[in-house]
């Protein structure tokens, strides 16, 4: 009887109080120190009286410019200067493409006039996920991993596999059962 009366005098919302801890609002703890310096740091107040060291706001610059630049007319200039600078280096980028296509065209001329089946080849496009036959044989004997690995390699590409040159050894060493993919042609 004691417990029915203890039950009843318990409120429901005392049996569930700890189902939403989720959004209790944590009690500050103590921070690490690091973490608040680099925070004050890469988020500084935006006070008014000093310059931020991540450059969101700056007092000076308007007083560096005007020493740096002292009219309106100077900066235009300047301006115009470098854009003129900018025009002149697309110009040169072009120029030098065109001569290269040029000399692209020039070859495949002279290709198709001594050979129109190397030409032929030469300018025939590959679907490259386009199988052979072998290709499809082939790949009812492989796991599913090796699947992959033929799928994902474009044929004349570079091969994914390689490890790429680094100036330091990996980590895990050298792999002395590595056996590359062989693909049919």
């Amino acid at each position: 009887m004691s417990l029915l009366q203890s039950a009843r005098a318990t409120p429901l919302r005392s049996c569930f109080s700890g189902v939403r801890h989720y959004a209790v609002k944590k009690p500050d703890q103590t921070s690490d120190p690091i973490r608040e310096t680099l925070r004050r740091v890469l988020y500084p107040a935006n006070v008014k009286n000093r310059a931020s060291p991540v450059g969101t706001w700056r007092p000076d610059v308007a007083r560096a410019l005007q020493r740096a630049i002292p009219s309106v007319q100077a900066h235009d200039t300047i301006e115009r200067a470098w854009l003129l600078h900018r025009r002149h280096l697309r110009k040169q980028r072009e120029a030098e493409l065109a001569r290269k296509f040029e000399r692209m065209r020039e070859a495949m001329d002279e290709l198709y006039k001594l050979d129109q089946t190397l030409y032929m080849e030469a300018n025939r496009s590959d679907d490259p996920r386009a199988k052979s036959q072998q290709e499809m044989e082939m790949m009812k004997k492989m796991k599913m991993s090796e699947i992959r690995t033929l799928e994902a390699r474009v044929p004349g590409l570079f091969p994914r596999e390689l490890r790429i040159p680094t100036e330091t050894p990996p980590r895990d060493g050298w792999n002395y059962e590595y056996k590359p993919f062989k693909r049919p042609l």
